[in-house]
């Protein structure tokens, strides 16, 4: 799938997580990715953060919905750190 964007957060494609952002880079245009769905009771996910995917980067349309699903991504911080910064992934940028 492509046309994802990580808002917050940039993606390390060598180790395959995310990681700070880099200065004045506000978006980062996500790489191609397999999305797999999965029953969340047989999901056992280790070292990862569950980041949102909106529409717009409004994070909501005009009717106010907005979620489309969330993302398991990988990453070496604890996933606080980066529901601080409020990370998500957007379809569409503005």
């Amino acid at each position: 799938m492509t046309g994802l964007y990580l808002e917050g957060v940039t993606w390390d494609g060598e180790n395959k997580t995310i990681k700070k952002q880099n200065p004045k880079e506000l978006i980062y245009q996500m790489p191609v990715i397999k999305i797999n769905p999965v029953e969340a009771n047989k999901l056992k996910l280790k070292d990862s953060l569950k980041v949102p995917v909106y529409v717009t980067q409004n994070r909501r349309n005009a009717a106010g919905v907005g979620h489309v699903f969330d993302a398991d991504l990988n990453t070496k911080e604890h996933p606080s750190h980066w529901i601080l910064q409020g990370v998500c992934m957007v379809l569409n940028t503005d």
